[in-house]
């Protein structure tokens, strides 16, 4: 039986939910998560109701992150955590130096070599990669759907998005139309149809959104993928950030239309090929007596031609920090 918690020493410093999320890189839903089914939360309330994590609560967390990168469940890495450091034991030493990068990720499957990109290079996330890319290329939409429920739930959505999903859909993508392999196109319509299902499962409803006016996210026109606004709107609604999310392209003039009747207090464009993006759309959404923050997203802006006023977002990441940050301040 796990001894019982130690009462908290009251200068010991501690940290709210948002910081730690900030800190262990997921998002504070996931936080939440592993506090209501593994046990794996704050050790104490500040203030009555104020929940927040001393040394060693964020030391548990550490712990079962480092079991995740290995590759084990979540569920697995939870009790880990647990035993290795139970609640009134003291947090691990920190860690003096980051793991050496990889640049790309070589996955053997049942269907040959596969090549990710740099971003799955981490350490422990070829394991979860492996398991995805085995999956899709099998066509079993079950595995599948459960590597991404596992793979969100661990590291959160954007941890899950940049390190596994967005470059196993680029290494098949790039596999199948290279002719390098006997699995087609339809891996890739599998496994982007599952992506889509499994990150609106994690897209929390918010019945009172943090900000009164909500942040349009949409493509551009001629973009053609918009898979990542849903990473975009999970992650952003998991901070309590509500949107209005156009991932099919729209006409300019409807485009203008809906951020006119939406009056949202910040617009993102999101364009992920190069050419594909039109600076002048900023100037037809910015019309009227509504003003709402300007953003682009995306690779495929050029930041030299963008209006003064249109800030350029260079990742997923940034922009959830960056709307977040200019819309509401610091949580802290």
């Amino acid at each position: 039986m796990a001894p019982a918690a130690a009462e908290p020493d009251p200068g010991e410093p501690s940290l709210p939910v948002a910081s730690v999320a900030r800190r262990l890189g997921v998002a504070p839903a996931t936080l939440r998560t592993w506090d209501r089914r593994y046990g794996l939360g704050p050790s104490h309330h500040v203030g009555g109701r104020h929940r927040r994590y001393g040394p060693a609560d964020i030391g548990r967390l550490e712990l079962m992150q480092q079991a995740l990168l290995r590759g084990t469940s979540t569920a697995e890495a939870a009790r880990y955590a647990l035993e290795r450091m139970p609640k009134a034991a003291e947090p691990p030493p920190p860690r003096t130096s980051a793991p050496e990068p990889t640049t790309s990720l070589r996955i053997d499957t049942p269907d040959g070599e596969l090549l990710l990109p740099a971003e799955a290079g981490e350490p422990g996330q070829s394991r979860l990669a492996r398991r995805l890319s085995t999956a899709a290329l099998a066509l079993d939409s079950r595995a599948v759907q459960r590597t991404l429920t596992d793979v969100i739930e661990g590291a959160g959505v954007l941890s899950a998005w940049s390190g596994v999903i967005q470059p196993v859909l680029a290494a098949l993508g790039d596999r199948w139309r290279g002719g390098g392999t006997s699995a087609g196109a339809e891996v890739e319509y599998l496994l982007t149809d599952a992506v889509l299902a499994a990150l609106i499962r994690a897209t929390p409803v918010l019945d009172e959104p943090r900000n009164h006016r909500p942040v349009l996210l949409a493509c551009v026109p001629e973009e053609r993928d918009g898979l990542a606004l849903y990473a975009l709107a999970a992650e952003l609604a998991c901070r309590g950030v509500g949107t209005q999310l156009f991932a099919t392209p729209m006409p300019a003039e409807v485009l203008a239309v809906a951020v006119r009747r939406g009056a949202p207090s910040a617009v993102v464009l999101w364009a992920r090929r190069a050419g594909v993006a039109d600076t002048r759309l900023f100037s037809r959404v910015a019309r009227g007596r509504q003003r709402s923050r300007l953003f682009a997203c995306g690779p495929g802006w050029d930041a030299g031609g963008l209006p003064p006023k249109v800030e350029l977002l260079a990742d997923l990441a940034a922009a959830v920090d960056r709307v977040e940050y200019v819309l509401l301040g610091s949580r802290d």
